[in-house]
């Protein structure tokens, strides 16, 4: 017969989406240790059976600047210091080993700081076991009566199980008594006396309705994760703990002395399940026997002494306990050979390594390694826990970093749904702890907002129930019966005894050979004995039919009680199935009203979805709209205050412009008022002054060849010959310029003559005159006080404004005056020769002709420059 192999019922081999189940939060529990001294500093309290208070201490207070802030933690249930280890089982643990049994799977792990009694919590104290060997213990008194002989299961190394039949089991075991090597330790055997107080648990707690159709057995592996690296505890290697040196890689180095233990590698199973590969697996059938293995291992674990903790664990121990189980055949003798029927189930307590403070534990060198490593796994935990949350809480779908550490890629399958989880977080209540204690109280919190799915039931065998006990009973009834009538009691021997007891009554035959033919004595004996061997049958028979009878009447009192056990559980099994189909009838029911309230709240998510995304589209149109009216606004200040400097500083400039321009205006009107009155005055002496005393007006004689019709100036000298005209060149020869000549001006006949070359003439001054040069010049005659035409040339410079004009401004001023070298004469005439009277008039002409003139040019020159400040203004 071949062994078959079964696999562990957790999920199809392939992974395929399956409508969401029900789900159960993460158990977290906490566990308050008591203080060291009763003097030592309490910063935790706690308030009800589910409620802890975590209050800073007082020098952090005063540290904090006076800031005093109390926080209240909620749990699952809390313990305070007094709660004994068997209130914590049987809250925490015991439901985890029903799982089991029931072939389900099962995470329980401790948390907190270094101190705060994980291990203790986790493996208890001499006379005061914890959890692990009341788990041990509840798992054999409940299952002890109905274990398999050792090797008909068999795990092999692909995270399966393998049920053999009995010839191959009793192989093994022969061979495993061969074996020179010491054996696993037997219930027999006199326990280790160094865990026997924490073994010897007296309530002899079980678990109720268990299979009793069922064949178990357990078996138990102890791993460590030391600097992110799997090692077996359990692996026969020579184990130093001092001897072995890091290098920078992180990884041992060998060298002849020590042989460090090879570390382990995690695979996935064929069902998509994490197990350590090469691990070593027990088989243990005791708690003395599972516990002993525990402490094998438990020696070989890391631990080290801190300022925090005297032995203080270097590494996270997971001890994990499977159980596969598998039910009996019809007959209940034999194992049921279907690997379908087979369940492989698994609880893992894990021991985690305290979260600490380099600062405070001062270590260094390697102690400083495995802190910096422990710190790391325990921070991958919280944030496998937050992205689990978050897609859980917000609907996203975000990858877990399970593979960022060696203890969550471990443990994956339990937070995707393969078992029930809990955590048990220890605090100590000290002062010193208290930075601690808040990070580890936020992490508990945020844990128990994470769900995992349901594990399924599993499939029921379809057998008749209570096989076990009536092959059972039938065989001591049978027992009993043959022993009552002197037959044997071992069914096994009663063919054998049944011939020998025939042989042993039935006389011998005597010699059947006739050696005389007178020989009467042989015939006789042998009728004789025949004779007595037919008695012999008869009775015999007759006894085989009484004893057929009993054995009918027997067979129809089995028959008729098991009729009636039948008909019992039937009863029991058609009230269960109503109750089922009541169950079920209702589960439709909440089923369909799930459905109607999901796909309501579907309904209100798509609408909250709209809601908040036109929320978000209008928020985000507000904040531009915002932003663009800030930015306006900012640019219209800057606007404003940049033409408030412009107007400020054209309006100074022309202000100053104006002044300047109203002074140089007001002096220049005085000297032309004062001139004006000189003229006047002497106007008014002319003309106040006697005829006959009236000097003659000198005559200008006018050149012949080239005749000057308006010139009023006399030739300084009359009998002069003709000379050449030369023109003056002007100092500013060679630039572009605006020649400006008033029709109003007189032609002057002197030798030399302002001129410009390359200049542009015009008799009003224009824009577009001034756009194609840059200076200017305005000629400009006057009357000066000796009664001769004065040429002024008034010079500027032209430039562009800011408004895209042109302006002036005047930087010099030349004259040209004509004067006679021997001084302005009258003209006399003869005292007595009386003046013609056309001559009088003549003069009086002159005179008035050139105050005429004197005043036209007066105000031809003030109308050019109030032209010329309005073009400037304009511009």
């Amino acid at each position: 017969m071949k062994g078959v192999r079964a696999k562990m019922p957790r999920r199809p081999a392939l992974k395929k989406p399956s409508p969401p189940g029900p789900k159960d939060p993460v158990g977290v529990y906490c566990r308050v240790r008591p203080l060291g001294r009763p003097d030592q500093e309490c910063c935790i309290e706690v308030i009800n059976e589910s409620t802890v208070q975590i209050h800073p201490p007082d020098g952090y207070r005063i540290f904090r600047n006076g800031e005093y802030r109390e926080m209240q933690y909620s749990f699952k249930e809390v313990f305070g210091t007094l709660v004994a280890q068997k209130e914590l089982f049987d809250v925490v643990a015991k439901p985890l080993v029903e799982d089991l049994i029931r072939g389900k799977n099962g995470l329980l792990f401790t948390y907190g700081v270094t101190g705060s009694g994980k291990t203790h919590t986790m493996t208890g104290s001499p006379g005061d076991g914890g959890l692990l060997p009341r788990c041990l213990a509840m798992i054999f008194n409940s299952i002890g009566p109905f274990q398999a002989k050792r090797f008909v299961f068999k795990l092999d190394d692909k995270n399966g199980v393998d049920v053999q039949c009995e010839v191959d089991a009793l192989l093994e075991r022969q061979k495993r008594d061969a074996m020179p090597v010491p054996k696993t330790p037997s219930g027999k055997r006199q326990i280790d006396p160094e865990f026997a107080d924490m073994i010897n648990v007296q309530d002899h707690c079980k678990v109720e309705e268990v299979d009793e159709d069922n064949v178990y057995s357990v078996f138990v592996s102890y791993i460590e994760i030391y600097n992110n690296y799997i090692y077996d505890l359990l692996e026969e290697t020579p184990f130093d703990l001092i001897k072995p040196k890091w290098n920078n890689c992180n990884t041992p180095v060998r060298n002849g002395d020590f042989i460090p233990p090879q570390s382990k590698i995690l695979r996935e199973d064929q069902n998509h399940n994490m197990y350590v590969t090469g691990c070593t697996e027990v088989e243990v059938k005791s708690t003395e026997e599972a516990f002993e293995v525990f402490w094998k291992g438990q020696k070989k674990r890391r631990i080290a002494n801190t300022q925090l903790n005297r032995e203080s664990s270097r590494s996270h121990g997971v001890f994990i306990i499977k159980l596969a189980q598998a039910p009996l055949d019809a007959d209940g003798d034999n194992v049921l050979q279907e690997k379908e029927q087979i369940t492989l189930s698994q609880l893992s307590l894990v021991d985690l390594a305290g979260s600490e403070r380099t600062n405070r534990t001062k270590a260094e060198g390697n102690r400083l390694r495995e802190a910096g490593n422990i710190n790391q796994s325990l921070m991958t935990l919280r944030t496998c826990i937050e992205v689990l949350r978050e897609n859980q809480m917000y609907g996203t779908n975000k990858m877990v970093p399970y593979r960022d550490s060696k203890l969550t890629h471990l443990f994956k399958n339990y937070f995707d749904g393969e078992g029930k989880v809990r955590m048990i977080v220890c605090v100590n209540p000290k002062a010193e702890d208290y930075e601690e204690s808040l990070q580890v109280m936020r992490f508990a919190e945020m844990t128990q907002e994470v769900e995992v799915a349901r594990p399924v039931d599993r499939p029921l065998c379809g057998l008749t129930p209570g096989r076990r006990f009536r092959n059972q009973a039938f065989r001591e009834e049978l027992a009993q019966k043959l022993e009552i009538r002197g037959g044997p009691i071992s069914g096994e021997t009663e063919e054998q005894s049944a011939s020998e007891i025939l042989l042993q009554n039935f006389p011998p035959l005597p010699s059947c050979e006739l050696l005389d033919i007178n020989d009467d004595q042989t015939l006789p004996k042998l009728t004789g004995v025949l004779e007595e061997r037919h008695k012999l049958r008869q009775k015999l028979s007759e006894e085989f039919a009484k004893n057929v009878l009993t054995f009918k009447t027997i067979l129809r009192e089995l028959d008729s009680s098991v009729m009636s056990k039948e008909n019992h559980f039937q009863g029991k099994l058609s009230e269960k199935e109503k109750v089922i189909t009541g169950q079920k009838t209702e589960l439709e029911r909440l089923e369909k009203k799930i459905k109607t309230l999901e796909y309501k709240i579907e309904i209100l998510e798509k609408t909250a979805t709209i809601y908040e995304e036109d929320k978000r589209h209008l928020q985000q149109e507000l904040e531009s709209k915002s932003q663009k009216l800030q930015r306006q606004a900012s640019d219209k200040r800057r606007l404003e205050a940049r033409l408030q400097g412009m107007v400020a500083e054209t309006t100074m400039k022309w202000e100053k412009e104006c002044e300047r321009r109203v002074a140089a205006k007001q002096l220049e009107m005085q000297n032309k008022l004062w001139v004006k009155d000189e003229k006047l005055k002497q106007l008014k002496a002319i003309v106040t002054e006697p005829k006959n005393e009236k000097p003659e007006r000198p005559s200008r004689e006018r050149d012949r060849e080239k005749p000057i019709p308006r010139s009023v100036s006399p030739t300084p000298v009359p009998n002069a010959p003709p000379v050449r005209l030369r023109h003056r060149r002007s100092r500013s020869a060679g630039e572009r310029w605006v020649d400006h000549k008033p029709p109003s001006n007189l032609p002057t006949d002197t030798v030399m003559q302002p001129h410009v070359p390359h200049a542009i003439t015009v008799a009003a001054a224009s824009e577009k005159a001034l756009a194609k040069c840059d200076k200017y010049m305005l000629t400009h005659q006057e009357l000066a006080s000796d009664g001769e035409i004065e040429t002024k040339l008034i010079k500027g410079d032209v430039f562009k404004t800011r408004g895209g004009g042109q302006a002036v401004q005047f930087t010099e001023i030349e004259t040209l005056k004509q004067e006679s070298p021997t001084g302005r004469k009258r003209r006399s005439s003869p005292s007595n020769a009386d003046p013609p009277e056309d001559a009088a008039d003549s003069e009086w002409t002159d005179v008035e002709t050139r105050a005429k003139k004197a005043m036209n040019l007066t105000y031809c020159c003030v109308g050019i420059l109030l032209t010329f400040i309005r073009l400037t203004c304009c511009q």
